[in-house]
């Protein structure tokens, strides 16, 4: 007669593997989720209108022998500086097509998975609340970097190809340093702003009036506290004033309000700081136990 063998549970011994690139499936897929929204591949193309004017003007001022009807009266506006790279990096323009593409591709990053109650489906996974925030932070990361950083450098090597020198670099050498300080200075602001947004409503209709509203809204405070008091400080309640006032610290030109420009970059970082608190905050869940 064979022997009864109770079945018991037997604890796994074995050994937890972190992923260090777990928040990349949560990126690429809301990246993806992007694209795939109506008419944003041909708002995402139209927003490097900017980039290619002012690599025109890159050329231009390279050849100006060959366009002496455009260069008359106009050699300021045709000279590539550091001041050149802080007028693209500051556009309202490009501001303006960043805050359409990501209401359209951002603003239900974290809104949709509160509305549908994914959160707690993703932390069934070995997941953080780290991986889970960087990946939707990557889907704002991508995009504004590939309207921001990624023209500016590329604008920069233009510049050196057809000066077909490197005097630019010599005369320059610091400013692609500044290039890339400023322009992950600016990535980092939007993401923290995207997400704060997203994090404030499961209604993706609200996030995107909260993005514009709060946007528009600080240029509204600007203007009322400027007229009253008259005082560049007013400057300080814009979010575009202060991103072009630390633009100006960053490329060591003049700034555009009589302030120093590391007001702004220190009223920029808390911001950046509290609304990462907030966003950890509301992203509740639970996470997998190693």
């Amino acid at each position: 007669m064979s022997s009864i063998r109770e079945k018991g549970y037997h604890h796994w011994d074995g050994q937890f593997l972190d992923r260090p690139r777990a928040f990349w499936p949560i990126s690429r897929s809301g990246i993806k989720l992007a694209f795939g929204r109506k008419h944003f591949k041909l708002g995402y193309t139209f927003s490097f209108l900017p980039a290619m004017i002012y690599g025109v003007i890159v050329y231009i001022s390279e050849r100006l022998e060959d366009f002496k009807f455009i260069a008359q009266g106009g050699d300021k506006l045709l000279q590539v500086n550091p001041n050149f790279f802080k007028s693209y990096l500051t556009l309202d323009l490009l501001y303006f097509a960043i805050l359409i593409l990501m209401s359209m591709g951002g603003a239900g990053l974290l809104a949709d998975d509160f509305r549908h109650k994914a959160v707690q489906l993703y932390f069934a996974r070995p997941l953080t609340k780290a991986d889970y925030l960087l990946g939707k932070a990557g889907v704002v990361i991508f995009f504004v970097g590939t309207l921001t950083l990624v023209p500016a450098i590329l604008l920069y090597i233009l510049k050196l190809l057809f000066a077909g020198s490197f005097a630019f670099f010599l005369e320059y050498p610091w400013l692609i340093l500044s290039i890339l300080a400023f322009s992950l200075f600016m990535i980092l602001f939007f993401t923290a702003f995207i997400l704060l947004a997203s994090s404030l409503s499961n209604n993706r209709n609200y996030v995107i009036s909260i993005i514009f509203g709060l946007y528009f809204f600080s240029e509204i405070l600007r203007g009322i506290f400027f007229v009253i008091f008259r005082s560049p400080f007013s400057a300080l309640f814009s979010m575009a004033a202060n991103l072009k006032q630390v633009a100006a610290g960053f490329f060591l030109v003049k700034p555009p309000y009589d302030f120093p420009w590391y007001l702004s970059f220190l009223l920029i970082s808390v911001f950046c700081f509290l609304s990462y608190l907030v966003v950890k905050h509301k992203v509740r869940g639970v996470e997998v136990i190693k």
